[in-house]
């Protein structure tokens, strides 16, 4: 079942308009983003504080959250199709908060990385159940348009969000950037409890039964039509994560931007919204794979010319900085059109769809990230280079989906689960 409003057994006293719903779903993924990309600035000071100055030790802090978050997401999905959106994502916004909590006490770390494992474990709710709910409402290209305007409202957060610690270290210790983060979660908490409605409708209630949960994730995972954009996806994501994992070290210490790295940082991230809301305006016109497919070979286009910066004009941010921010825009028109095609054959399942999407997405994207993150070399060329392998096998991927046809429009929606 799918439709643009709920259906009455879903709808209590409690209702959600699709405005206030894009920005509660933005809100709770942008919780992921800003426990990571809001410590960024701080990661000197942990590192100097915790005694972890061992060259790239400190990308760890990162890596560890992003992995364990990664498996975390095969759990909450069999939850959310069986009880209920609510109950998973309250009970990762409270998880949430309790473990910012306990890292701003922390003073050893190996007890930071635990913790921080721990919080990405537990809270990978906030990862899989917000799809779900997008998925419970809407499908095809309308998901993407609905998908790409969230992702917009998301990706303002890293854009903002080291300038905000780089703010919270002028006044205060790294410790209250996890403070203000465990606030945030409490009011994302509260903000569900009292808008949000159930949006499960209960005729797909599945029962906590590994048999069945194992099926469901299978047929998930086995649909050729949605397997190459998820790995795709995760490929793409991965060679963003090994940008975050080595961007401190890449633009303060290799180009020797460290005072501006927030700017930096954020300016290229900044592009991400721009092309999202492009996205959000063209992909009901044009259609999620034909938008997709011409964005995954620009990109491939644009990485080249990265190889070739890096060999050419090392060092110079003048010429990286121009490549990077486009390769980021170009992941605003890939990003949620992969998400919504890899989800539309799924609609009585999409907590479990969701679940072993993310899974891979994300735990994917984690490994991929930490390797290209660890590759950190003192230049721009390791990472240069994964994007090329990371676009081109993206690519492949999506054409193993598609039967080895590009740009063709769908005109009705190819469902495996009813």
């Amino acid at each position: 079942m799918s439709s643009n409003t709920m259906s009455p057994a879903n709808s209590p006293a409690k209702t959600i308009g699709q405005r206030e719903l894009i920005f509660l779903v933005a809100f709770m993924l942008s919780l992921h983003a800003l426990t990571i990309d809001g410590m960024l600035p701080a990661l000197d000071n942990m590192a100097r504080e915790l005694n972890a100055v061992e060259g790239n030790q400190r990308q760890l802090v990162v890596a560890v959250f992003l992995l364990c978050g990664g498996l975390g997401t095969l759990v909450p999905g069999a939850f959310a199709d069986r009880f209920g959106r609510r109950p998973v994502l309250l009970f990762a916004l409270v998880t949430y908060a309790l473990f910012s909590l306990a890292v701003s006490f922390v003073h050893d770390f190996t007890l930071l990385l635990v913790f921080r494992g721990m919080q990405g474990l537990l809270t990978a709710g906030l990862i899989v159940v917000p799809n779900a709910i997008i998925r419970d409402r809407y499908e095809g290209d309308r998901m993407a348009r609905l998908l790409s305007i969230v992702g917009a409202v998301f990706i303002t957060v890293p854009v903002i969000a080291p300038s905000a610690g780089q703010a919270v270290l002028l006044f205060a210790g790294w410790r209250w950037i996890f403070v203000i983060l465990s606030v945030l979660a409490l009011m994302a908490a509260i903000w569900v409890w009292l808008r949000l409605p159930e949006t499960l409708d209960p005729n797909n209630r599945q029962e906590i039964d590994v048999p069945v949960i194992t099926r469901n994730m299978w047929a998930a995972l086995s649909t050729r039509a949605s397997i190459g954009y998820v790995l795709g996806t995760s490929l793409l994501i991965g060679a963003v994560f090994g940008y975050v994992n080595s961007a401190q070290q890449l633009i303060g210490e290799h180009f020797g931007a460290g005072d501006w790295f927030p700017v930096v940082f954020g300016g290229t991230a900044a592009m991400m919204v721009v092309s999202n809301l492009i996205n959000s305006r063209i992909v009901e016109r044009f259609g999620a794979r034909r938008v997709s497919h011409t964005g995954v070979l620009i990109f491939i286009a644009v990485s080249l010319g990265q190889i070739w910066v890096s060999y050419n004009h090392p060092a110079q941010l003048v010429w990286f900085l121009p490549l990077m921010a486009t390769n980021l825009a170009l992941l605003g028109f890939l990003g949620a059109n992969f998400g919504s095609i890899a989800m539309q054959p799924f609609a009585s399942i999409a907590g479990a769809a969701s679940s072993i999407q993310s899974f891979f997405r994300m735990f994917g994207a984690a490994i991929v990230g930490l390797i290209i993150g660890q590759s950190y070399d003192g230049t721009a060329h390791p990472f240069a280079t994964a994007l090329v392998i990371c676009s081109t096998s993206a690519l492949l991927l999506v054409l193993f989906s598609e039967k080895g046809v590009l740009f063709r429009r769908l005109h009705g929606p190819r469902k495996v689960d009813e």
